[in-house]
């Protein structure tokens, strides 16, 4: 599965981002969100960004150490961060800038899809973000 995001809907109302960073993070955190909202100003346009959970998963065949697998049941890239070197390689592969890197932490950040149940997906007001079947782009 992936997430298929329409874009132009998006009114930049962040919802996304608290509930992502919510159930990883434990806190309402948006710096931490594995979906970023990314505007040119506050009034937008806005442009909803997450893993596409790509088909060749570029960001992955740039891991040096393959600490970046996809999960077999729900197609979700996802990081082993007791593996991951933070050496930036994935994100830098990454074609829709969907990795993000938490400098602070040391952390690398992708959308996992929360385990098969994307939280953001229900939450979304004006139902920019769907799940869809199979793998993105």
């Amino acid at each position: 599965m992936h997430l298929e995001i329409e874009a132009e809907a998006c009114t930049g109302c962040r919802i996304c981002e608290t509930f992502c960073s919510l159930h990883h993070e434990g806190v309402i955190w948006v710096e931490q969100a594995r979906i970023r909202i990314l505007a040119q100003d506050d009034g937008g346009p806005f442009l909803p960004t997450a893993c596409h959970q790509c088909d060749d998963a570029p960001c992955a065949a740039a891991c040096p150490v393959e600490a970046i697998t996809v999960d077999s049941r729900t197609g979700a890239v996802l990081v082993d961060l007791d593996e991951c070197l933070f050496c930036g390689d994935c994100a830098h592969a990454c074609p829709y800038a969907a990795v993000f890197l938490d400098e602070e932490r040391e952390l690398t950040l992708i959308c996992d899809l929360c385990g098969g149940e994307p939280r953001c997906v229900p939450v979304c007001p004006k139902d920019v973000i769907r799940i869809m079947p199979g793998a993105g782009p």
